[in-house]
């Protein structure tokens, strides 16, 4: 199996499947000189872990990193980080029921017809679990942009027709409640609403935002690796992602161009936009602005509800999915989001540092 690896100068290789001994990623090409232990990769990981409340799986993972290798004295080397995550609460007979049917929605089927055999095991590879190695490795990359003034703040935008008010936006009250959102009224509702999904034995899809501040203008390669192309990937690769949208989205469609061009100014000196309808985003390269991305969850196909589907002998059967399962993906995939858009924006940051002389000349001379 290929394309496990995302980046050319900050690599991030995620490996390990749902219910085997651990997960963890490699992380080859971060800068020597960031100060880092595991308290700080920890703390993202504990956004996505299970058993947060009563909307997240019961899986009772711990998910504690440990930092194998790539440090010295609390400091990066230069050489690979490796970062593990052993798994502890692993029901694998909770699956033996789907061991000869394909779960619907599920990579099960695709699995079988392009390698002959899957991990039916809570989808192996598959499985939502392999995000932890994407967290872990984008905490680094968060950490050290963030000592570039780059910051992320990344939160639950919709759950079915619920939509956050952005008049209610506060962002204090995206840690303050289960769903991640910014908007009290909205998270309350959304929750009263969730609990009927629950209880009909059913699951609902959702969307998150996540908005980039302190990005500095011209990063991106302006033709196949597009600053928005590269992160349109990295957020698709993520697995329950339908669709991402950059700035205004897929609403552009229905717009003029005189509403959405971004006119510019200057304030103080520097250029500025009176508006941000491009999501931070001209040509493939990043214009100064905030970065505005969305991702749309599809609903979590494990559900209790009787689904029809077929066995591997292709014989018609019906299917009620058993086990620990979340009801919605956003808001433990919030950190996932955010997670991918670090790891590429930091890959395209340290690509930029070769892109003219005079900046060859700042690091060299």
């Amino acid at each position: 199996m290929s394309g496990s690896t995302i980046g050319r100068l900050f690599k991030v290789t995620t490996w390990g499947e749902s219910h085997g001994a651990a997960v963890g990623a490699v992380i080859d090409g971060c800068p020597a000189g960031l100060m880092l232990n595991e308290t700080d990769i920890q703390k993202f990981l504990d956004r996505r872990k299970p058993g947060q409340n009563e909307f997240t799986t019961m899986r009772n993972e711990d998910d504690k990193i440990q930092i194998m290798s790539g440090i010295f004295d609390g400091i990066t080397t230069g050489t690979p980080i490796s970062l593990i995550v052993y798994n502890k609460d692993h029901h694998s007979a909770d699956y033996s029921n789907i061991a000869n049917c394909y779960r619907p929605g599920h990579a099960d089927y695709t699995y079988d017809e392009k390698y002959g055999f899957r991990d039916y095991r809570g989808g192996g590879r598959s499985s939502g679990r392999e995000t932890i190695g994407r967290v872990a490795a984008g905490a680094v990359a968060i950490k050290l942009l963030d000592q570039l003034g780059i910051s992320f703040c990344t939160y639950t935008r919709s759950i079915g027709e619920y939509i956050i008010d952005y008049n209610n936006f506060d962002k204090d009250e995206i840690y303050k409640n289960a769903l991640y959102m910014p908007d009290k009224v909205c998270a309350e509702k959304s929750s009263a609403y969730l609990k009927d999904i629950i209880s009909d034995l059913d699951s609902i899809g959702s969307s998150v935002e996540c908005i980039v501040s302190g990005m500095p203008t011209g990063i991106g390669e302006p033709v196949f690796d597009k600053l928005d192309a590269l992160l349109a990937k990295a957020v698709m690769s993520i697995g329950a992602v339908k669709a991402v949208e950059i700035g205004d989205g897929i609403s552009v469609s229905q717009a003029c161009g005189s509403e959405n061009n971004d006119s510019f100014i200057i304030d103080n000196g520097e250029v500025k936009k009176e508006t941000n309808h491009s999501g931070g985003i001209l040509g493939g390269i990043s214009d100064g602005s905030d970065i505005i991305l969305r991702a749309s969850f599809k609903p979590t196909p494990s559900i209790y509800k009787e689904q029809k589907t077929i066995t591997n002998d292709k014989e018609e059967t019906v299917l009620s999915i058993k086990g620990r399962h979340d009801p919605i993906i956003a808001p433990r995939a919030a950190v996932v989001v955010e997670s991918m858009c670090a790891i590429t924006i930091l890959d395209l940051l340290l690509q930029n540092a070769t892109s003219t002389v005079d900046k060859l000349k700042n690091i060299y001379k």
